[in-house]
């Protein structure tokens, strides 16, 4: 199966692994190109039954994703526009009424029959972090990762799915620790807040992954099959109705004042590689001034 017309992804397959590593420069943003692609990756490959594990990783050595595309909050045709293309990706996939583009796309990866791998060499913030969070498993490198959810401070909310998977991989307390402080956190506290699996020394996450990716690949697929379905059924599942209510709390917090503060942070740096390498700092001065 072909994966070349992606834009913004690069995928490779080799021994049952298919390494897609996002490349859309200048920050791999989650805007009209990158989020269609991703969603038309996923929907593809659920079909290939060469691919037994996917991996995402980034070919920016500093971001991962930066975060969802500002002109979501600052223009009105942005966001409509990016659902469109990620719909028209996989037309076959309905999306429900209830929910948006994002959300969906967290419920058709968590239903992959592959397995699937976050390695995160850079920074994943917004909805960048959200997608991480769709996966089977996140690692990630000590000293050179970064994961947050800045959007409180950012006057909306994580709409893409972050509230329902934080709390679904972290708990009600550090959920809400995070998702409220906007707090950038690095691998080690990630992996001991249960975000990730594991910190991994920066020099060591390669071989790491690749090796895990290689010996799951190799297992018999119906092993695999039993196994993930076995884990999923005793799981307790996000229901539809979970992302609806982010959905809607989302769209109630598009306001005029959202859209100024947007405008703002851009006119500051946000959404430039120098004012994404310390957006927190950026929204800080933002708040007190």
């Amino acid at each position: 199966m072909s994966y070349d017309d992606l834009a913004g992804l690069r995928v490779l397959v080799k021994n049952g692994v298919a390494t897609v590593t996002l490349d859309h420069p200048p920050l791999n943003l989650m805007d009209g190109v990158l989020l269609p692609s991703l969603r038309g990756f996923v929907n593809r490959v659920r079909h290939d039954a060469d691919v037994r594990v996917v991996v995402f990783d980034s070919a920016d050595p500093e971001f991962f994703s930066a975060h969802g595309d500002m002109r979501y909050l600052t223009d009105p045709e942005a966001l409509p526009a990016a659902t469109a293309a990620a719909i028209a990706a996989a037309p076959e996939v309905p999306v429900p009424d209830d929910i948006n583009i994002l959300e969906a796309l967290s419920s058709e990866v968590r239903g992959l029959p592959q397995v699937t791998i976050g390695k995160i060499a850079g920074f994943a913030r917004g909805a960048g972090n959200e997608f991480l969070m769709y996966l089977d498993m996140r690692f990630a490198a000590i000293g050179r990762s970064g994961q947050a959810q800045p959007e409180a401070r950012m006057a909306i909310l994580p709409g893409g799915g972050g509230t329902v998977n934080m709390a679904r991989l972290m708990g009600r307390e550090r959920a809400l620790e995070l998702l409220l402080g906007g707090e950038l956190v690095g691998a080690e506290l990630a992996e001991r807040y249960g975000l990730i699996n594991r910190a991994l020394p920066a020099d060591e996450i390669d071989d790491f992954v690749d090796r895990l990716a290689r010996r799951i690949a190799g297992l018999r697929p119906e092993v695999v099959a039993a196994i993930k379905s076995t884990v999923e059924n005793i799981t307790p599942k996000i229901p539809q109705e979970a992302y609806a209510v982010e959905n809607t709390y989302l769209y109630s917090l598009f306001t005029e004042d959202m859209v100024a503060s947007a405008h703002r942070q851009l006119a500051a740096g946000v959404q430039t590689r120098e004012g994404e390498r310390d957006l927190e700092s950026i929204l800080d001065r933002l708040a007190s001034s």
